[in-house]
């Protein structure tokens, strides 16, 4: 009895206590909208807070307070957009593909290196060393961090330099986040003309650094018909909304810098809307 009555003792207490949170838990309990995990489940799953949140849990709950649109996933495409728009009782606004796009173009035979490194290194630890091993300051270290961080295999280190798959990136923004020179840019997947450089140094100073660098000269700019290309800061920039892909800026680059992304027959199209 020294034994059961203490044990008795301890079991109803338990039971009492087990039922008092049981009704603790009913009469406090946080309703959860039915719609998030609806939601969440219609989103990829890759957590890669290319959205903004800390995962696609995240992402789901800040869409049904209306904190984010329902298109704020960068890798669901419009597929995805057009699920949650259903269940949220709204219409998808279809948005223009959107990818990651290496500034740079300046590999290993282009860019100048001022010392060798022989050890294993990340573009961080390189980027604080002297500001990297090439003599160009903005151009692509080439360690490949960024491949490191990009979850959809989209990155590759070819000839020391990043390149983007377009097909397969998501424009998560990682690889963007993660560049310490931040030549990593998001584009138009529809883009007609890039300029694949990031320098903004003078055309002396890119000369002496890199034999396909931008120099500023300004005759893109002035070739261009549809007035899409301007030069700020020492580099040509393109507006993708007013260049027509007629491919003229690529021909008259004297460092040849400028790389179509349309098809052939497309740009003979163009040019013959220039002409008239």
């Amino acid at each position: 009895m020294e034994i059961l009555l203490p044990v008795v003792a301890i079991g109803g207490m338990g039971l009492i206590f087990g039922a008092i949170l049981s009704v603790a838990a009913k009469i406090f309990a946080v309703e959860k909208d039915e719609r998030i995990p609806q939601i969440t489940e219609c989103l990829p799953g890759a957590n890669c807070g290319g959205c903004g949140y800390a995962g696609c849990g995240a992402a789901a709950e800040a869409i049904v307070k209306g904190e984010a649109g329902v298109n704020c996933c960068p890798v669901g495409g419009d597929e995805t957009t057009r699920k949650i728009a259903e269940i949220m009782g709204v219409n998808a606004q279809k948005s223009e593909k959107m990818v990651a796009y290496v500034m740079c173009v300046g590999d290993c035979y282009a860019a100048k290196d001022k010392y060798d490194i022989n050890e294993e290194m990340d573009c961080h630890s390189a980027n604080r060393l002297s500001g990297g091993m090439k003599d160009c300051t903005f151009g692509c270290l080439g360690f490949g961090t960024c491949v490191q961080k990009c979850k959809f295999s989209a990155l590759s280190i070819k000839n020391g330099i990043a390149v983007v798959d377009r097909e397969k990136c998501t424009n998560c923004g990682a690889c963007m986040k993660e560049c310490p020179r931040h030549i990593i840019k998001s584009v138009p997947y529809s883009l007609q003309a890039v300029v694949e450089c990031n320098s903004q140094a003078k055309g002396k100073e890119t000369r002496a650094v890199c034999t396909v660098g931008c120099i500023g000269c300004g005759i893109c700019a002035k070739a261009c018909e549809s007035g899409a290309i301007t030069v700020d800061n020492n580099l040509a920039i393109i507006d993708p909304s007013k260049c027509i892909g007629c491919g003229i800026c690529a021909e008259k680059c004297p460092r040849k810098i400028i790389k179509m992304l349309n098809k052939e027959p497309e740009i003979q199209v163009a040019r013959k809307a220039v002409k008239k």
